[in-house]
């Protein structure tokens, strides 16, 4: 009894973890691209933004799409108020003016990371090379249907072939979702 009922919560517990994307931090993404490259997917948010919480409640919860960044990309969620110091290409970001007295439904300081990737607007999402230059950002909240054209673009490495606004408009129109 105890060996099936093992098998039972282990097998609940992967699916339960099958479930949700993989995130982690910007610097572990980094180590691992030394290892395995990989492009990044970065989720960049803050704690008082509303659809922030939306994308993680509605987009980043759809099956397909955890599934397509999972495989495709290191997941990144990377709070552009927060105190975490990231190392990016030789330079150590920080948030030095970072107000801890604050609470999470107040707006604090801007990262110097987030400010250094011209995240002007939350949520924006950023697309990283497997160097981990930066791609494209994509700003604004977006359903997993409307992230999925840039997510099969840029792991697919189609965005180098879009350099108009025209290709990009072909392109869109000719994409078929699956998510």
């Amino acid at each position: 009894m105890k060996r099936v009922l093992s098998l039972v919560i282990l097998l609940v517990s992967f699916y339960v973890s099958a479930q949700e994307i993989n995130w982690m931090s910007m610097n572990d993404a980094l180590e691992e691209q030394k290892k395995e490259p990989k492009k990044i997917f970065a989720d960049i948010y803050t704690d008082w933004c509303g659809p922030c919480k939306l994308m993680d409640k509605r987009t980043f919860t759809n099956k397909k799409l955890i599934e397509y960044v999972n495989e495709h990309f290191y997941a990144v969620k990377f709070d552009a108020e927060g105190t975490e110091e990231v190392n990016y290409q030789g330079f150590d970001y920080k948030n030095p003016n970072h107000d801890a007295s604050k609470s999470d439904k107040a707006r604090n300081s801007q990262h110097f990371f987030a400010h250094a990737l011209k995240v002007r607007a939350y949520p924006t999402v950023v697309f990283f090379d497997e160097n981990s230059d930066v791609i494209s950002p994509v700003v604004g909240y977006k359903t997993a249907q409307q992230l999925e054209v840039f997510l099969k673009m840029i792991a697919e490495d189609e965005y180098k072939n879009v350099t108009t606004k025209e290709e990009w408009e072909a392109y869109q129109s000719n994409f078929k979702a699956t998510f």
